[in-house]
């Protein structure tokens, strides 16, 4: 069985290091590379494509989350693992949304670590202290979010319908994209994105674009994860 390339990105050297030095020890587990700056990370991560990233959330350059959106876009075979000084379950929901496997505080012991990257690999995700599927996740998800956000009213028609273009964009909200992205893979301007996200919210009832994220995944409009998972290493 091949071993389970690894690459850890940190800004804090000591820190950094001992995340290296634990995964060293272990059987099956390969550090391929290491990196203490989100712009060379992305590159590095790019030329490895290790299984399994470990990422601060917080780095010079790119942040953690923008590498894991890029390579979620990217369709890259590497899952990302974050880890945090913080615990926020605004950043969590995010950090999910943008595509990580799993976000776990930095004092998380070592083995407990290993167990979740071999459980990321297996396809699982990890917050929470709690394992889940990809069904899990995504019920994990909509519930988390209902409670971050002011509890709102649906309209008074929850079939009122948006035209084929505002589903495209909700969609793509939903899955996190920026308007600058929506633009750019639906082939419109920004300023016709931002008409119509305004458009949506309107139409919906919502005061932004996560409640508007909400109401879609609740009513099963858009899932989460609506494409195939990215491609494994033979």
């Amino acid at each position: 069985m091949d071993s389970i390339k690894i690459v850890v990105v940190d800004d804090h050297p000591l820190f950094r290091q001992g995340v290296v030095d634990a995964l060293s020890l272990e059987d099956g587990i390969e550090v391929v590379g290491q990196s203490a700056d989100g712009q060379e990370a992305l590159e590095l991560l790019r030329l490895e494509r290790p299984a399994v990233a470990i990422l601060d959330v917080n780095l010079p350059g790119l942040n953690g989350q923008q590498i894991t959106r890029q390579l979620m876009l990217e369709k890259s075979i590497t899952r990302v693992i974050l880890l945090t000084a913080y615990d926020d379950i605004e950043q969590v929901i995010h950090a999910i949304r943008a595509g990580a496997y799993a976000y776990c505080a930095k004092d998380v012991e070592p083995a407990r670590l290993v167990e979740i990257i071999r459980s990321v690999v297996a396809g699982n995700y990890y917050v929470g202290n709690r394992s889940y599927d990809r069904p899990g996740i995504e019920a994990w998800l909509v519930e988390q979010t209902e409670k971050a956000v002011r509890p709102y009213s649906d309209p008074g028609d929850p079939f009122h319908p948006l035209s084929g273009r505002e589903m495209e964009v909700l969609e793509c909200v939903t899955l996190g994209k920026s308007n600058k992205e929506i633009a750019n893979e639906l082939g419109i301007s920004h300023q016709t994105v931002k008409n119509h996200v305004t458009a949506i919210l309107r139409k919906l009832g919502v005061d932004d674009r996560t409640q508007a994220a909400v109401y879609a995944l609740k009513r099963g409009w858009v899932r989460l994860y609506n494409q195939e998972p990215p491609p494994t290493e033979e």
